[in-house]
């Protein structure tokens, strides 16, 4: 299949980017390298520099002959969202807008998109389903509710097949210095270094961690199949930010105490999302244990810091 992937020299997509052409695919990206590298770009898919709020894009489409789009292009951080609102509404609504578009007009067979956990906002319950209520507590999680509403629409009246993903929180190799960084990756390298480690609060918040490569599956599998969904994406499993401490800590060799300084305002205290309705409807399941994601990210950060000679 001829599949665009946005945002595909970014974080997650690249890795999305690299799982698409194991499985045969053709790929064409999409990235204005605003928060993406070229670093992160598969030599063997074909690169735009382009914004996704650009019209060009529908001259990509059309002359590459996409016959599906994983959208993953994003503002996808909170603080700056609360900063700048607009700019923040005219990347993730115009910018999928513009997508949408384009696969109206082009015939695109699938639509796979990339929202977020952030759409729900404070849990009455956890894990959450979903069918919890939508209450964002950003303009970030507002804007990722309000494309989920355009996908829908676009799909009821244009007959497009999607699937939406709801991200728990991703981690992995290539993940730090763009975007919102990971707790994953603020403790990795401050430990690596041998620097302080700072826990907010009391480290009894959970989060429910996911492993970017079974993201990038989960994806690959979405486009490949036909039934229009909007699933959690997540290991439905609640780990605390003191227990993530000491198995890094363990990993790492370090051998500090962390320091309890204050919680964040507005902050979740606890979050996991349940998963039993992407386990029915897709043959997708988390492969990797938090464990075994934290290895192969550390002996990731070990290299790029060495690479970087930090």
């Amino acid at each position: 299949m001829k599949v665009l992937v946005t945002g595909g020299a970014g974080f997650v997509g690249s890795h999305i980017v690299d799982e698409c052409i194991r499985q045969g695919h053709d790929v064409v990206i999409v990235d204005n390298l605003v928060s993406g590298f070229e670093s992160n770009l598969n030599p063997a898919a074909k690169f735009y520099k382009l914004d996704i709020v650009d019209k060009a894009v529908h001259d990509v489409i059309e002359q590459e002959k996409i016959e599906a789009i994983i959208h993953q292009a994003a503002q996808s951080a909170v603080p700056p969202s609360m900063k700048d609102p607009k700019y923040d509404a005219n990347v993730n609504i115009i910018g999928t807008m513009n997508l949408l578009d384009a696969a109206r007009s082009f015939g695109i067979r699938k639509f796979v998109f990339a929202s977020s956990a952030a759409i729900y906002g404070m849990p009455d319950y956890v894990p959450l389903d979903e069918e919890h209520p939508l209450r964002p507590l950003s303009f970030y999680g507002l804007s990722k509710k309000v494309d989920e509403e355009y996908i829908r629409m676009y799909a009821q009246y244009f007959d497009i097949n999607y699937t939406m993903l709801r991200y728990a929180n991703i981690y992995g190799p290539r993940q730090g210095a763009s975007g919102e960084p990971n707790v994953i990756t603020i403790f990795m390298e401050r430990m690596i270094r041998g620097e302080e480690v700072n826990i907010e609060g009391d480290g009894g918040a959970t989060r429910d961690f996911i492993y970017v490569g079974d993201v990038a599956t989960a994806n690959v599998i979405a486009l490949e199949s036909d039934v229009n969904a909007t699933v959690n994406l997540s290991t439905a499993t609640e780990v605390s930010v003191n227990e993530l401490f000491k198995i890094m800590a363990e990993m790492t060799g370090y051998d500090k105490q962390p320091v309890h300084v204050a919680p964040r305002v507005g902050d979740i205290y606890r979050s996991s999302l349940k998963n039993d309705k992407v386990l029915g409807i897709l043959p997708w399941r988390p492969e990797h244990s938090l464990e075994e994601g934290l290895k192969k990210t550390i002996a990731w950060g070990k290299q790029a810091y060495a690479d970087n000679g930090n």
